[in-house]
């Protein structure tokens, strides 16, 4: 009897409320931020962290969203991917957004091409920042509008970001690639190649992907060959083109002919 009530008690028990994660290393910020976020959202259970190593408290929550301050750190520095690698290996889940004390067009894209899901210079008002935030916790991206100028130099980041640019470009068929080699037909892909070719349409880098699927980045490699040879592509932004060509309907294949 006992075991029944016991059930039937968690089965009527209250939903537990989503988890959002501030992780600020000045206390000070840290305090102002949470006491802002408690007061604008409500409905979510809200805890804050100094680092990235006291998260070990929050193991079993519905962690939605984790707030991540980068300061003045660069995106493309190798301990910023550990950290998202590590993020997305506890809570492979929860949607990460960056604070950064960097508004340049070229950390923006670059972080997302990382897969963060909200990018928020320091630079915005706080209204701003909030409706960005409520976006991102309803499953959208927010990132600023662009900044960056044409004319001006390109620093070692902004070099980075003209090469993703170059490969969006592909993605958008700008790239020569001809609706005959779309058209090819194509070996159908395996559950597992078709989770790695989602993270592939995000631009994550085989670290992130093999962290969030809970893979080797060697095993992450040869489902990238595989999606690759399946569609005849050069690279992986290739393959990426030619697979969401055929899912949006290019040579007559309906949506549903690659399993879910």
């Amino acid at each position: 009897m006992d075991d029944f009530t016991n059930h039937a008690e968690l089965i009527n028990a209250p939903p537990k409320p989503p988890v959002l994660v501030v992780i600020e290393r000045h206390a000070l910020v840290r305090t102002c931020i949470l006491t802002v976020l408690k007061r604008e959202l409500a409905g979510i259970d809200i805890i804050e962290t100094a680092t990235i190593g006291e998260l070990s408290g929050v193991s079993g929550k519905d962690v939605c969203l984790i707030v991540l301050n980068i300061g003045d750190q660069s995106v493309l520095d190798p301990s910023f991917e550990n950290a998202l690698a590590q993020l997305a290996e506890c809570y492979p889940s929860a949607a990460v957004a960056l604070l950064s004390n960097r508004d340049d067009e070229a950390t923006a894209l670059a972080a997302m091409q990382r897969g963060v899901r909200g990018f928020f210079p320091t630079t915005i008002p706080l209204e701003v920042a909030l409706a960005g935030l409520r976006l991102v916790l309803a499953g959208g991206v927010y990132r600023p509008l662009p900044i960056l100028k044409q004319d001006e130099p390109a620093d070692i980041e902004a070099t980075d970001l003209h090469i993703h640019a170059a490969e969006a470009a592909v993605l958008v068929g700008i790239s020569g690639v001809s609706k005959a080699t779309m058209d090819k037909p194509m070996v159908e892909l395996t559950p597992r190649e078709q989770q790695v070719l989602a993270a592939l349409k995000l631009g994550l880098p085989n670290k992130l992907i093999a962290a969030r699927l809970r893979l080797s980045e060697n095993t992450v490699k040869m489902h990238i060959q595989h999606i690759m040879r399946k569609c005849s592509a050069h690279n992986r932004t290739e393959a990426v083109l030619r697979w969401s060509g055929r899912l949006s309907g290019h040579n007559g294949h309906a949506r549903s002919r690659i399993s879910s």
